[in-house]
């Protein structure tokens, strides 16, 4: 395989190309998922795109503004990060500032303006993982070395969990694990790591009636059509509707509020149903090639921390994508969590594309 080479005046502009044209696809998918929704919901079939729209500019504005701050910058840049991270789970449940829906307080409200914290909290971690295990490469083949890379990790999965949004929380946890992997360090102290998160996943599930409930769900959806397993058979029924080539652009009948959050964490469902199994791996095929850039960053980088830096923020990204579309497959139970790029939701669609632009900061080279 030819070996890629960046120019650090030009850097990676291919990658940059594809995750702006991803996100104008999101919009179209948005708009065709949910106009029927917002018309009957808003009045105005526009609704969510507008929103999306607005989104994709200031997306684009931080992703361009991002890719000329120099990448090295941001170690400066690794303790307030994840402070103010923290601030803001925490703001989550404060009266009058933190948003509840479905039973989950997962969002905090200024004025006519929601942020889902937790979105920010991952790319925060990761840059303080990176900046701490690049200061600190000697120390990471010990447990006692990793411990601030855990605690801080143990941290946001505890602030994030009792929101409660599992999704997310497993999301940290895989960051954390594939970050504390990459930093170089061995075996021994990996599986030391790796066995508490072995031992939590089944805990968290036991601990809380509802996550039973979406296992249950998840093995014989079937046995609760009109309750947990609701959402997850509409689900199949719209990926097997889509058939090879699918219904069509703007076909889908799921969209006709039969899969709830259509627009949102079950997109792809929609996208399935509409464009096929051929028009999901041609999907798939540019958020695999987002990845591979990501990591051919990452492994071209000229320092630790440039390396970890990318190879953190392609995780999130590579992580999400992949839970996503286990979950709308029925392939893991039930959960609550966005499509990069392409899920209706602003404060994921703009970190995300903030975070390529560092990614195409780092290809620079600068």
């Amino acid at each position: 395989m030819k070996r890629l080479k960046f120019s650090k005046k030009a850097g990676d502009i291919p990658l940059l190309i594809c995750v702006f044209a991803m996100a104008c696809f999101g919009c179209l998918m948005i708009y065709s998922a949910s106009s029927y929704t917002a018309e009957v919901q808003y009045g105005d079939s526009l609704y969510f795109v507008k929103k999306q729209i607005l989104g994709v500019v200031l997306g684009t504005a931080a992703m361009i503004g991002v890719s000329f701050l120099p990448y090295r910058k941001l170690i400066g840049f690794r303790f307030p990060a994840v402070i103010i991270a923290v601030i803001l789970l925490v703001l989550v449940f404060v009266p009058g500032v933190g948003i509840t829906n479905y039973g989950a307080t997962r969002w905090i409200g200024f004025g006519g303006v929601t942020i889902q914290p937790s979105e920010i909290a991952k790319y925060a971690y990761a840059l303080f993982t990176a900046a701490y295990f690049a200061k600190n490469y000697e120390k990471v083949k010990t447990v006692k070395g990793v411990l601030p890379v855990l605690g801080m990790g143990m941290v946001f999965c505890l602030l994030i969990i009792i929101e409660p949004n599992m999704s997310i929380t497993m999301c940290v946890g895989m960051l954390m694990l594939g970050l504390i992997f990459l930093s170089g360090t061995n075996l021994k102290t990996f599986a030391v790591v790796l066995a508490p998160f072995i031992i939590a996943v089944p805990l968290l599930i036991i601990l809380e009636p509802y996550r039973l409930q979406r296992l249950s769900a998840f093995i014989d959806p079937w046995a609760s059509p009109k309750d947990e397993g609701y959402q997850l058979i509409q689900s199949l029924y719209a990926l097997g509707n889509g058939g090879p080539f699918g219904t069509g652009l703007f076909n889908s009948t799921q969209k006709y509020r039969f899969l709830p959050f259509a627009e949102s964490d079950f997109i792809l469902s929609i996208m399935g149903e509409e464009l096929g199994f051929v028009g999901l791996l041609i999907f798939f095929f540019f958020c695999g090639f987002i990845i591979y850039r990501g990591f051919k960053i990452a492994k071209n980088s000229k320092d630790k921390f440039g390396f970890l830096l990318a190879s953190g923020f392609t995780l999130v990204y590579g992580i999400q994508v992949v839970v996503n579309a286990l979950v709308v497959s029925g392939a893991i139970p039930p959960t609550g969590l966005p499509l990069p790029l392409i899920s209706s939701g602003n404060t994921s669609l703009i970190i995300t594309m903030a975070s390529m632009g560092v990614l195409y900061n780092v290809s620079r080279g600068d």
